[in-house]
């Protein structure tokens, strides 16, 4: 009877434990992850023993030149690429071991992309972007709402062609925030817009986070905007160097760059 008691004991510590850990996990989990690309004979180590962890509603900004890994970074956390090893978690899924099938369910469902070039289809209005994107997800946003968040409620019916860069931008976030997805990844998505319209765009996302608690991962090589985030994740040669957190973001419109 005792021995059956340590044994009792025992699995109920190791379950408590285990608990504790699903508790105590981040959204994110980036584990030791290792990414190497085969080039003929040789092997590109693009990152290297990489390791962070991002909390929910999070704005993380990740900083590095070109080169660094960033992308590599994002590409693997937005399922669009695999680690060669180590673990990726997002939301309690091992993403890592996701066939190709669920990484496409992951791609639909959990993840908004933004990219430096807006992708918009040119024969479409702002709309009937937004509204072509949510078609397959399972708990979409209201397109009309989610263009006014971004300021373009004036502007449902115009088409690319008929929008400055900044607003193309705008309806290419509108389009990734009303999947209504748990992580929003955004790669340099100012580079190919001028200070001004930069800096406006930039307020849409900090806002996305902030009033709808939103995860937000940026990349990006400009380091004036680290002090955006609240989180600042800096990328050198494929590995960590740094991880910094930021308690008193700085609004971007008070930053200069």
């Amino acid at each position: 009877m005792e021995i059956n008691t340590v044994i009792i004991t025992m699995y109920v510590f190791i379950y408590l434990q285990e608990i504790s850990q699903v508790y105590n996990m981040s959204f994110i989990e980036f584990q030791n992850v290792c990414k190497i690309y085969q080039m003929g004979e040789v092997q590109i180590k693009a990152l290297d023993d990489v390791s962070f962890s991002i909390d929910k509603g999070e704005f993380v900004v990740v900083l590095g030149s070109s080169g660094a890994g960033k992308t590599t970074i994002l590409n693997i956390l937005g399922g669009m690429d695999t680690a060669t090893s180590g673990t990726i978690i997002v939301d309690g899924k091992e993403i890592s071991k996701a066939s190709e099938r669920e990484l496409c369910d992951y791609r639909r469902t959990d993840v908004g992309f933004v990219f430096q070039f807006y992708n918009l289809v040119q024969n479409l209005t702002a709309k009937e972007n937004v509204d072509l994107a949510i078609q397959l997800c399972d708990d979409p946003m209201d397109s009309r709402f989610v263009l006014k968040m971004v300021g373009l409620e004036d502007r449902l019916n115009n088409f690319p062609s008929q929008l400055s860069g900044g607003e193309q931008q705008r309806v290419a976030i509108a389009r990734a925030v009303a999947k209504n997805p748990k992580l929003l990844l955004c790669d340099e998505p100012t580079g190919a817009l001028d200070y001004v319209t930069g800096k406006q765009v930039l307020k849409v996302l900090q806002d996305m986070c902030f009033t709808q608690n939103m995860t937000v991962v940026m990349i990006t090589h400009n380091s004036a905007l680290a002090d955006m985030g609240q989180k600042i994740i800096r990328v050198k040669s494929g590995q960590i160097e740094s991880v910094t957190m930021n308690e008193n973001p700085i609004n971007v419109e008070d930053i200069e760059y």
